[in-house]
C-alpha cells in the first residue's frame, strides 16, 4: 500500500532545518538574518528532546561569532561528530578560512545558507548570491534549491552526499524569498531516510575522529616539495561526487515523485531560446516559459542544482539540441570581470563543446529586487531578437544602459488562484495573522497556499506587506503580488502615503481599518483613491479594529480582528470553518496563558466577523480630483 504523504505548511528555513536535523549530531550556531530561523528551529527541537535519524539527542552550541561557530564545526567534525551550521552574508565570509580547512581535510560538513547580499556601497540585509559566490573557491560542493520544497529535499541530498563523498557541502537557497516564504510542502518521514544513509561511511568517519587514545598528526605545514601533490590528491573525491549526488537525487525522486538532477530542464523539447539560472527565479522563468510556449514560442529553462563541482557534460545533456541562444541569469555582480560566475561557467562549457550557440549574461535580483514574469519575458524577447552580451533586469539603468525594457505586464498564475495583499505596521500582528491564515488553509484544506512578507529594515514600527496566494494548483510564483483580488490596509495613515490600490483587480475587495465612519470617508479618503474605487468597481469595507482591540483588552493587537474580517470578505474557505480553525489556533497559541486570554481572542474573532461593514461606493467618486499631499515646513537643505 502506498504510504500517505504528510503535508505541512512551513517556510524555507524550517524546511532546511528539518532536513538537517535528521543527520546532525552537533550544530554550531550564531544567528544572522535571514538564516536565524534555521538555527532557532534546531535549537527548539533539541530542547524538546527530538531525536535525530540515529536516535540521538542533537547538541546545539551557540558561539559568540560566526568565526567561532565555524571553528566549532571544524573541531567537532575532526573529533568524529556529524556537524552542521546555518549562516548568510558576512557570516559566511567569516567562516571562509575554516571552510578551506574542512574541505582540505575532507570533512563532511554541511552549511545551510540563506543567500544574502554582501555590504558594499551600502548595507543590505536582503537576498542575492553574493555570499555564496564569494565562497565558491573553498572546495565546498555547492547545491542550490529553488523553493521551500526543494530546500527540504536537496538539504537531505547535501547531507547524504557529504557523508558518502567526504566532501563538505554548502546548500543554499534565496534569502527571504525562499527562507521566509511559507508554502505547503511534503514533510519526508525520517524513517524513510534511514535506509539511504551510508552507515559504512558514517562509521569510517567516526573512526577517523581525533582521540587522545590514538594520537595522530593533522593539519601539518607542508613545504614546496609535497604541497602541490597533496592538493591534487583530493581530485578523485571531487570527480566521484557528481555521481554520488545524482544517486541521492534519484533516491529522493523515487521517494517523493519529484524529479531532481544536477541540471533540470523545463520547457519545449525543441526549444530555441533558453534561460539558465539558480534559485527561486527558476519558478518564475518556468511559469513564463510555459505561457510563451502556449503562444507558439519555443523556450525553456535550466536550473543548476549542483553548481560545484560544475559538470559541463551534464549541463550539455540537459540542453535541447535545438537551442541556439542562451541567457544566463546571475544573482550577483563581480565588478571588472568578463561576466558573472555562472555565465562564465556556461560559456566555458558551450565553447569547449563547439556548440553554435550565442550566450548572453544578465544580472537580476540584487538586494532582493523583485523579478517578475514580465522581466523574464523581456529576456526571452531579447534572445529572440538581437541578443546582447550583457544586460540587467528589474531596474532602469540610466548610467550604463544595460537594462532590458519591459513592454507588458504578464499574468501567468493558474486560473482560480486567489491573491491578497495586506499593509500593516511592524509589531501590530498583521504578519503573524497572515502566517496563521496560511497555515489554516494549508493544513486544513486540499488547497495550496503561499505567503511572503516584505519588511523595511526597521521591521518593528516599519511598514510590512504580506502577499498571500491560495489555489487548487501548485503555486510557482516567487515574486510579489502584481494583481490582487483583495487588499487590506491595517493602518489608516498609509492611505495617503502609499499607492496601495494599484495591484487591486477590477471588482476586487478593499478592507480599510479606520476610526472614520462611512459618512466621514468622503472627506477622509484622497481623491485619487475614491476615483480608483469607483472606476474599478471595488467593493469597499471598513472596520475599526483599533477601537475593538482596546475594548476587548488586546491593546494595539488588531491582527485577530482583521484576520477574521478577511475570511468573511474573501470567502476563501467557508466562514464558519475559518472561525473554528482560528479558535483552535488560539487555544494552541494561548491556552497556557489562561482562560481570560483565550476568551479575549475569541471575542476578537467574533468582532471581526460581526463588525466589518461594506460601504457603497458613490458614483460621484468617479469625478473626484486628486488630493495633493500637504507640503511640510522644512529647511532648504531637507
Amino acid at each position: 500500500m502506498t504510504k500517505k504523504k504528510n503535508y505541512v505548511t512551513m517556510d524555507g528555513n524550517t524546511a532546511a532545518a528539518y532536513a538537517s536535523y535528521a543527520f546532525t549530531e552537533v550544530a554550531g550556531i550564531y544567528p544572522i538574518t535571514p538564516s536565524s530561523g534555521m538555527a532557532d528551529s534546531v535549537d527548539q527541537w533539541a530542547q524538546q528532546g527530538r531525536k535525530n535519524l540515529f536516535g540521538q539527542d542533537v547538541r546545539v552550541i551557540e558561539m559568540q561569532s560566526e568565526g567561532g561557530a565555524a571553528g566549532l564545526v571544524h573541531g567537532s567534525l575532526a573529533s568524529g561528530a556529524l556537524t552542521t551550521t546555518y549562516t548568510a552574508s558576512q557570516g559566511l565570509l567569516l567562516m571562509i578560512p575554516n571552510m578551506y580547512k574542512m574541505a582540505g581535510e575532507l570533512l563532511p560538513a554541511v552549511f545551510h545558507v540563506s543567500a544574502r547580499a554582501i555590504a558594499g556601497h551600502a548595507l543590505s540585509i536582503f537576498g542575492d548570491h553574493s555570499d555564496v559566490m564569494a565562497a565558491r573557491q573553498t572546495g565546498f560542493a555547492i547545491l542550490a534549491s529553488h523553493g521551500v520544497q526543494s530546500a527540504m529535499d536537496l538539504g537531505i541530498v547535501a547531507h547524504l552526499s557529504a557523508i558518502r563523498g567526504r566532501v563538505p557541502f554548502m546548500h543554499f537557497f534565496d534569502g527571504f524569498r525562499t527562507s521566509h516564504e511559507i508554502q505547503k510542502v511534503e514533510q519526508i518521514d525520517y524513517a524513510d531516510l534511514a535506509g539511504l544513509v551510508d552507515m559504512e561511511a558514517v562509521n569510517a568517519f567516526r573512526e577517523r575522529g581525533l582521540t587522545p587514545n590514538e594520537p595522530c598528526l593533522r593539519g601539518s605545514a607542508q613545504n614546496p616539495d609535497i604541497f602541490f601533490q597533496m592538493k591534487e590528491a583530493s581530485n578523485e573525491y571531487y570527480n566521484a561526487l557528481p555521481e554520488i549526488v545524482e544517486h541521492y537525487m534519484d533516491e529522493i525522486s523515487r521517494l517523493t515523485g519529484r524529479t531532481y538532477r544536477p541540471f533540470v530542464y523545463h520547457g519545449a523539447p525543441d526549444a530555441e531560446e533558453i534561460i539558465i539560472c539558480m534559485g527561486s527565479v527558476y519558478d518564475t522563468a518556468c511559469e513564463t516559459s510555459d505561457h510563451l510556449n502556449c503562444q507558439g514560442r519555443k523556450t525553456g529553462v535550466v536550473h543548476v542544482h549542483l553548481y560545484r563541482p560544475f559538470c559541463a557534460d551534464r549541463l550539455l545533456e540537459a540542453i535541447p539540441e535545438t537551442v541556439r541562444r542562451i541567457a544566463v541569469l546571475d544573482r550577483s555582480k563581480e565588478p571588472g570581470a568578463q561576466g558573472e560566475a555562472l555565465y562564465l561557467d556556461v560559456v566555458s562549457a558551450v565553447s569547449c563543446a563547439n556548440l553554435p550557440v550565442v550566450v548572453s549574461g544578465g544580472r537580476y535580483g540584487l538586494g532582493s529586487k523583485d523579478t517578475t514574469p514580465s522581466q523574464i519575458k523581456a529576456v526571452f524577447d531579447m534572445l529572440a531578437g538581437d541578443p546582447v552580451k550583457e544586460f540587467t533586469i528589474g531596474i532602469t539603468d540610466d548610467v550604463t544602459h544595460l537594462s532590458l525594457p519591459v513592454t507588458e505586464t504578464l499574468e501567468v498564475s493558474p486560473e482560480g488562484t486567489f491573491t491578497a495583499r495586506f499593509w500593516g505596521l511592524g509589531s501590530d500582528g498583521t504578519v503573524g495573522a497572515n502566517q496563521n491564515s496560511i497555515k489554516i488553509i494549508g493544513d486544513n484544506t486540499p488547497m495550496y497556499a503561499q505567503a511572503y512578507f516584505s519588511y523595511d529594515s526597521k521591521k518593528s514600527g516599519g511598514v510590512t506587506i504580506s502577499d498571500l496566494r491560495f489555489g487548487n494548483s501548485p503555486i510557482r510564483a516567487p515574486y510579489l503580488v502584481e494583481s490582487a483580488d483583495f487588499v487590506a490596509c491595517h493602518n489608516q495613515a498609509y492611505i495617503s502615503k502609499y499607492d496601495m490600490l494599484k495591484v487591486l483587480k477590477k471588482g476586487g475587495s478593499f478592507l480599510l481599518n479606520t476610526t472614520r465612519s462611512a459618512e466621514e470617508l468622503e472627506e477622509f479618503l484622497p481623491g485619487q483613491v475614491k476615483r480608483f474605487l469607483a472606476e474599478n468597481e471595488i467593493r469597499l469595507y471598513i472596520i475599526d479594529a483599533v477601537k475593538m482591540a482596546q475594548e476587548i483588552g488586546l491593546g494595539n493587537r488588531i491582527n485577530t480582528i482583521c484576520q477574521a474580517a478577511f475570511f468573511k470578505i474573501s470567502e476563501v474557505i467557508p466562514v464558519d470553518e475559518a472561525v473554528r480553525h482560528m479558535k483552535e489556533a488560539i487555544v494552541r497559541s494561548y491556552g497556557d496563558k489562561g482562560e481570560d486570554i483565550v476568551n479575549m481572542n475569541y471575542r476578537a474573532v467574533d468582532a471581526g466577523i460581526e463588525e466589518v461593514r461594506e460601504v457603497k461606493v458613490p458614483e460621484s467618486w468617479k469625478d473626484a480630483p486628486d488630493t495633493r499631499a500637504p507640503l511640510r515646513e522644512a529647511t532648504t537643505f531637507v
